[in-house]
């Protein structure tokens, strides 16, 4: 019987007798005609069935991608083993570093879990030219941040991160961190300097401990970005770099390069999208030569298709994450350090909302409501007016962040995660549905019958969907949605029971791991003083979590909305 390597060929080190050098033979038909077009130096040996490769790196490189691809059977091994070097790593020592539990500078301020404290130690042992690609909800930001709290002449700082981001890394840099003065004083009530940079104009920076940034104006700003004398640059959702033609990998990388800069720390949950090779860009960033050029990564790791596409071989992948692990890289999941999370883990994610339309409509809104008070012949007209203003208003602020919300939630699902989407009202709940439909989500709402309602519960626990968009007084109570562990709010509620009991459908038993919820909040809507009430003040939510309940939905509740309403408008006017 033939083997699947003798029906190929074989290679062989010899002495040719022509050349009197050491070369390497090849035999076997289909070897030898692949490798007339792969390596034209090549000559025949005894017959046709036979081809001299000359002794040379190139030739060797040549040989190691056709075995890579082809099941060659090597009779000199020892020899070839010797040849065959794995790819040069630019004399950067493989080190795959044992990590403590550091403890941040004094220019932090909060706590670490102990899993983020050895990811602090990483930062500090990469000497800050890394990728933290842990999973989404472990807290990369914070870690990097405790990172530059703590390294000396780490400032200024450049954010690069997605435009719906931008935001909250301002407040999460006011949240963690302390100002420091000229002279290397603390000042524990102030947070370092930053501007969010939102124009492609060119023109001279101020001077700032921070900017930030989204990837797509950043070959706009390039050149005023790089007389900041910028030292560290973070990369947030460094996945965004992935495509080395695309222009904002182009002026990053020349930043990245800049003499000022010497630490770059990329952050993502999933560094990877498509194809293993989208991680030599992001790498070439980071530690440049770690990976050798593209070429010479392609040639040992990849495989190319006829449309030029970069795959990673299998019997590539561990090779290459080995090198990434000990050079670059530090990735923990959930269930590594799950001991360290609580059982359910709140967020809330300041999203960008459209406030021009949010703005318009709160105009419309109290012109109505107005008109309606002067009409109104009873107190219970004036409270149903006011009642209508609330509805209204929360439902501009549902619109106002409705495309940020798809974009989120798509995030999630990239992971091949399973989420539940909760939102308040239908017309929310109609265009999440619509805008996410390429998942086929599952859908729990008002008005639905007995057994629709359960066949929607039953696909998605069966796994034949990995979405669910559940409206919050519809889908709360009553079901087991145990087959996902993030939970989205879209909308927020403004009693902190419903967001309990709707948390509560993933997180009970047969739930195996950690829940995220995540609330998220539009950006200068009503959503901020909501989301106060139901995430920030921990005693409302410890409260909750006694079983005791405060109601809000009130008459007060409702005058003190309408006082903000009104200051809104009052702003915009001036």
């Amino acid at each position: 019987m033939i083997s699947i390597s003798d029906s190929f060929g074989s290679l062989e080190y010899v002495l040719d007798k022509f050349s009197n050098t050491w070369t390497w033979k090849v035999t076997g038909e289909r070897a030898v005609t692949m490798l007339s077009d792969l390596v034209p130096e090549a000559w025949y040996g005894d017959n046709i069935n036979e081809a001299i490769v000359p002794d040379r790196p190139e030739c060797i490189e040549k040989l190691k991608w056709m075995l890579d691809r082809y099941p060659l059977e090597i009779r000199s091994k020892a020899t070839w083993q010797k040849k065959a070097r794995p790819i040069k790593t630019h004399n950067i020592t493989s080190k795959r570093y044992k990590l403590k539990m550091a403890t941040p500078g004094e220019q932090f301020r909060g706590e670490l879990l102990k899993f983020q404290r050895e990811g602090l130690d990483f930062l500090i042992k990469s000497n800050g030219n890394a990728l933290l690609a842990d999973e989404m909800g472990l807290g990369k930001t914070v870690q990097s941040l405790a990172y530059v709290a703590t390294e000396k002449r780490a400032f200024p700082v450049l954010v690069v991160a997605p435009l719906v981001t931008l935001n909250n890394w301002q407040r999460e840099i006011a949240k963690f961190l302390k100002k420091k003065s000229r002279n290397g004083r603390l000042l524990a009530d102030e947070h370092p300097t930053s501007t969010i940079i939102r124009t492609g104009h060119r023109g001279t920076l101020d001077k700032y401990d921070f900017y930030i940034i989204n990837y797509e104006l950043l070959y706009k700003r390039q050149a005023d970005i790089a007389n900041a004398n910028i030292r560290t640059i973070i990369c947030d959702e460094v996945h965004n770099l992935r495509s080395v033609r695309t222009k904002k990998y182009s002026a990053l990388r020349n930043l990245a390069l800049l003499p000022s800069v010497t630490r770059r720390i990329g952050l993502s949950g999933t560094p990877i999208y498509n194809r293993g090779s989208e991680i030599w860009p992001i790498t070439d960033i980071l530690k440049p030569g770690m990976l050798g050029s593209y070429d010479e990564f392609c040639d040992y790791f990849c495989y190319i298709n006829d449309k030029g596409k970069a795959t990673v071989l299998e019997n590539k992948r561990e090779s290459l994450r080995e090198q990434l692990q000990n050079h670059i890289m530090l990735r923990r999941k959930k269930s590594d350090v799950l001991k360290e999370l609580k059982e359910k883990v709140r967020y809330k994610e300041i999203i960008d909302s459209n406030t021009t339309y949010y703005q318009n409509e709160l105009d419309r809104i109290w012109k109505k409501m107005e008109e309606e008070q002067k009409a109104a012949k009873t107190e219970f007209g004036r409270s149903a007016s006011y009642r209508r203003a609330i509805q209204g208003e929360r439902v501009a602020a549902g619109m106002a962040k409705i495309p940020h919300v798809t974009n989120f939630v798509r995030n999630i699902m990239e992971m091949e995660e399973s989420v539940v989407v909760f939102c308040h009202h239908r017309a929310i709940h109609s265009i999440l549905h619509e805008n996410l439909r390429e998942f086929e989500p599952a859908s729990i709402i008002g008005g639905q019958t007995d057994r629709a309602r359960q066949d929607n519960i039953d696909g998605f626990q069966e796994g034949r969907t990995n979405m669910m968009v559940a409206g919050l007084r519809a889908g709360n109570v009553g079901i087991n949605l145990s087959q996902a562990k993030y939970v989205v709010f879209a909308e927020l509620d403004w009693s902190p029971a419903i967001h309990r009991q709707a948390e509560d459908r993933l997180h009970r038993i047969g739930q195996k791991e950690t829940v995220f919820a995540y609330y998220l909040v539009g950006n200068g809507t009503l959503d901020e003083h909501v989301a106060n009430v139901l995430v920030d003040k921990s005693y409302e939510i410890d409260g909750i979590l006694d079983g005791t309940v405060e109601p809000y939905e009130n008459h007060e509740k409702a005058q003190m909305i309408l006082v903000q309403i009104r200051d809104q408008i009052v702003q915009k006017t001036h």
